[in-house]
């Protein structure tokens, strides 16, 4: 069932509360349940609970906004990645931090915004794909960088490239299932997925 107002969801955490902050939060919601394309300005507006015509003052089209929610993000979930691998200097322990981090992301306070980054990509412009695909890049040669150093140690046997997407796309399909009140934990689940990743590579 979809909310009816902005007031009835959970927060996300890399959208502040301000205005601005609160259209991106109710776009990134409405954009996940009912897909970028079935939600319409008017309704955004009113699930906001502001004119429709008021979000233009802050972004320019509907495909910005798209764009915007995609970009912080990534901003913020960069910054938790990079942190996440400079606890160690242990590749096998950088990778299981990574993985955990990026379940995080998934199944917790980013989860709408990370599945709209995931599934509406196609949705922007090619302009504005441009633009956050170098962000969204750095993002993966975090994930690359240890992934490499694991295929140099022989901990993988394949490209890190390939193996990435891969897990990658594990990952990324637990928010269509994993509910972090069910049978395991995220920390369960990161060594479930590190097993995946290379004690069985």
């Amino acid at each position: 069932m979809i909310a009816t107002s902005i007031e009835q969801i959970p927060k996300i955490v890399c959208f502040d509360e301000s205005p601005r902050g609160r259209l991106l939060l109710g776009a990134a919601y409405l954009f996940y349940k009912q897909g970028y394309d079935k939600t319409t300005v008017r309704q955004l507006g009113e699930f906001i609970g502001i004119q429709s015509g008021s979000l233009f003052h802050h972004f320019k089209s509907k495909d910005d906004i798209l764009a915007t929610v995609m970009e912080q993000t990534i901003i913020y979930n960069f910054a938790r990645l990079k942190e996440a691998a400079e606890r160690s200097h242990d590749p096998e322990q950088q990778l299981r931090h990574l993985i955990k981090a990026e379940l995080v992301s998934i199944a917790g306070d980013t989860g709408a915004a990370m599945a709209v980054l995931v599934h509406e990509w196609f949705s922007l412009s090619k302009e504005k794909q441009d633009y956050l695909l170098k962000m969204r890049n750095e993002y993966e040669q975090v994930w690359l960088d240890v992934i490499e150093k694991l295929r140099v140690q022989g901990k993988v046997k394949h490209d890190a490239f390939i193996w990435r997407r891969l897990l990658g796309g594990a990952i990324s399909w637990t928010v269509t299932w994993y509910k972090p009140e069910g049978k395991i934990s995220i920390e369960e689940l990161t060594e479930m997925v590190l097993d995946m990743a290379i004690r069985q590579a």
